[in-house]
């Protein structure tokens, strides 16, 4: 063991109920002089022993938690008993692994791999670090999930906002086997998505819209449709597939705007048009114009990534709002989606509530809903709760 985490008085009860991350301000002292990446025991200010995990001193997160058991060291075996877990999830259980399918392997803190993220998608793995432990032990990881699964190829994807923050010096490439020479075909609810693995946003596709892509199709039969922050057509391709007399999608990206048009021809959908523009500017321009849909869809990138970032945020989603009300018809559906998880379905309601009754219109609530199974909720961590659908009815 090469160092000893003491925590600071008062300051355990959380981590004695399994949340995974011990940030700085909770520790007392760190014994041993353990280097980044190394595991660590966490022990209370009394001396009882809580956790083992994974140390880092260059992130906020100082201490990321995996056992709680006393003599079982995080070993080769560990891990492979950790990510045997997450794929009989999703392969026995809820039967994702299958031909021309996509899913989340691993969700990170949901699967107790804090810092990990796999999605698999028609037989490549893609791999994400969010911690510096885990990703020093990529090499083994890869290995072992080579030997579970016979994948095409593994490919490494790098979110370069946290890298900085967690002391990560990663690179998209390969990691084993060979990256696809072309766009991956998958099928989601009847619909046919190519995905870049290489470029394109996250590991290629939203992956946990899955569900609420389905469950808002249902409201597009017979009416006009504005897919707002489309990205490559998720929600405005389930739209028209569904029954929608015209969709129109707008997103900031030049690439993925190419891909959604792409997805179109694809599924020989051509009552689909997609643009490149800012989305703010381009609802502004609509409104003006004297547009008006039957279905609006907000699927906003993440807003707020930290606490002092809400405030901004919600501004945002006010102003998202005031603006699908004036494109709304009487008798439209309005669907705000939110991938933050510091912003709850509480306060999402709330702004629709107010940006409501700021616009004299009357709101419904039809539908809620969160992320799908394959991006399970570690109970003693919330925060792995974050995607959030609100579909409401706007009179």
């Amino acid at each position: 063991m090469a160092g000893t985490v003491i925590l600071r008085s008062r300051r355990a009860k959380p981590f004695f109920s399994r949340h995974p991350w011990v940030y700085a301000g909770a520790i007392a002292e760190v014994q041993g002089n353990p280097a980044d990446g190394d595991e660590v025991e966490v022990f209370s200010h009394g001396g009882h022993f809580i956790a083992r995990g994974l140390y880092n001193s260059r992130s906020r997160v100082r201490v990321r938690l995996y056992c709680w058991e006393a003599n079982r060291p995080l070993d080769e075996s560990f891990w492979r008993q950790r990510l045997e877990d997450a794929i009989q999830l999703r392969r026995d259980v809820l039967r994702l692994l299958e031909p021309g399918k996509a899913c989340r392997l691993v969700f990170s803190e949901g699967d107790g791999l804090s810092g990990l993220t796999v999605d698999w998608y028609d037989g490549w793995l893609v791999m994400q670090f969010t911690g510096l432990g885990l990703a020093l032990r990529r090499e083994m990881l890869v290995r072992i999930l080579v030997e579970l699964l016979q994948p095409r190829g593994v490919i490494l994807r790098t979110e370069k906002s946290i890298a900085p923050l967690e002391g990560l010096d990663l690179s998209d490439g390969v990691l084993w086997g060979q990256a696809p020479t072309d766009p991956v075909v998958i099928e989601e609810n009847g619909v046919v998505f190519l995905v870049d693995l290489l470029s394109g946003q996250k590991t290629g596709l939203y992956l946990d819209q899955r569900e609420n892509h389905r469950a808002v199709s249902r409201y597009a039969i017979g009416r006009r449709v504005l897919d707002a922050f489309c990205y490559t057509g998720g929600f405005g391709l389930h739209a028209a597939r569904a029954g929608a007399v015209e969709v129109l999608g707008v997103d900031s990206s030049a690439v993925a705007i190419q891909l959604a048009q792409r997805n179109a021809e694809r599924n020989c959908l051509h009552n689909v048009r997609f643009v490149e523009g800012e989305v703010f500017r381009f609802l502004e321009e609509l409104a003006r114009s004297g547009e008006r849909f039957g279905l609006v869809i907000l699927d906003p990138p993440k807003f707020a990534h930290r606490q002092s970032a809400v405030e901004n945020a919600l501004k945002g989603y006010r102003r998202l709002l005031a603006l699908s009300l004036l494109l709304l018809e009487p008798g439209g559906v309005l669907v705000t989606c939110c991938c933050s998880g510091l912003i709850s379905m509480e306060m999402l309601e709330e702004l629709a509530a107010q940006s409501a009754t700021k616009a004299r219109r009357h709101l419904q609530i039809l539908e809620r809903h969160y992320q799908p199974a394959d991006h399970p909720v570690a109970i003693a961590c919330r925060e792995s709760s974050y995607l959030k659908c609100l579909i409401k009815r706007v009179c």
